[in-house]
C-alpha cells in the first residue's frame, strides 16, 4: 500500500525547519530534525524517520515500511483568458460520474436533487479528473457536521460546523485545510444550504464563500491531509470527504475548464 505525504526543509539560521503531512491529519512541524552529509533524521511523535538525499530524490525507512520523495513540481500556470461554460458534474438523479472508496461502506445517495452522505463512510469522487478548473458547489452542513471538497483529490476546502472551539482559523469553514485560513468571516448557517466558487490554477487557489471572497490567488504549498495521492503535477477528480460524520448535502455542482 502507497500512502501520500509531503515534506518541507527549511533552513532557520543554520538549522532544519521542517513541516510535513502525513497520511491524515493537518501540516505540523516535526522535531529533533538533524542534517548530516545527505542523511537527514527527523522524529514525528513516536515514528523516527531516516532519510537520504541522492540525486534530487528522498529514499528511507520508518517502522511502517519504506518511504520515497521527490521535489514537488512549481506549477506556475498562467492564468486562463477564458472558461468554458460550466457543465454539471452531478446529475441530481443519480450517481453517474461519481464512485466512492470503499463501496461496501457507501452512504452517499442522489435524491431531492442532492447528493446527501447519510452516515460516516465512503468517500466519494468523480470518474472525470482535472487540471486548472472554475468549481461551484453548493453544500448543507448540520451543526456538528464534519466535510470537506478536495480539488484534484489533493487539496480539501474545509466543510465543518463543528463545537467553536475545536478548529482554528486554519481548520475552519472555508480554509484550505491546515494551510490558509480564510481572510474574512462568513456566519455560521448550519443546516442551511451555502456555496463555494473556487478557482484552481496550478496551484494558486480563489475561494468565494456565498459571494464574499474568503482566499485571494493564494498558493497552497502541498497536499492536505486525506489526499488520494501525493502528484501533484497530474489531473485529478473532485472528491467529498464522506468519512468523518454523515448529514451533508450538496448539490448544483458545476465546472469549467480553461477554453484552449
Amino acid at each position: 500500500m502507497v500512502y501520500p505525504s509531503w515534506m518541507e526543509f527549511a533552513n532557520e539560521d543554520g538549522s532544519p525547519a521542517i513541516r510535513m503531512v502525513g497520511r491524515t491529519g493537518s501540516v505540523h512541524a516535526v522535531s529533533n530534525a538533524k542534517v548530516e552529509g545527505t542523511k537527514l533524521t527527523f522524529e514525528d511523535g513516536s515514528v523516527r524517520w531516516q532519510l537520504v538525499v541522492k540525486d534530487r530524490k528522498l529514499t528511507g525507512q520508518i517502522p511502517d515500511g519504506q518511504v520515497t520523495g521527490v521535489p514537488a513540481p512549481l506549477l506556475n500556470h498562467a492564468a486562463p483568458t477564458a472558461w468554458s461554460t460550466p457543465e454539471p458534474l452531478f446529475s441530481g438523479h443519480d450517481l453517474t460520474g461519481w464512485e466512492p472508496d470503499n463501496p461496501a461502506g457507501n452512504h452517499w445517495i442522489a435524491q431531492n436533487g442532492e447528493l446527501q452522505n447519510l452516515e460516516a463512510g465512503a468517500n466519494i469522487r468523480t470518474t472525470n479528473k482535472f487540471a486548472d478548473f472554475k468549481l461551484h458547489i453548493e453544500y448543507n452542513c448540520p451543526r456538528g457536521g464534519n466535510s470537506g471538497v478536495y480539488l484534484r483529490g489533493r487539496y480539501e476546502v474545509q466543510v465543518e460546523y463543528e463545537p467553536p472551539d475545536k478548529n482554528d482559523a486554519f481548520h475552519a469553514m472555508g480554509s484550505i485545510y491546515g494551510f490558509i485560513p480564510p481572510a474574512t468571516q462568513v456566519d455560521a448557517r448550519p443546516g442551511q444550504w451555502e456555496g463555494y466558487d473556487v478557482t484552481l490554477v496550478g496551484r494558486n487557489v480563489t475561494v468565494v464563500r456565498d459571494g464574499v471572497l474568503i482566499i485571494d490567488k493564494a498558493d497552497i504549498p502541498g497536499i492536505t491531509g486525506g489526499a488520494i495521492d501525493s502528484r501533484e503535477g497530474e489531473p485529478g477528480p473532485i472528491y467529498l470527504q464522506g468519512d468523518h460524520t454523515g448529514g451533508l448535502k450538496y448539490r448544483n455542482i458545476t465546472i469549467s475548464v480553461p477554453q484552449r
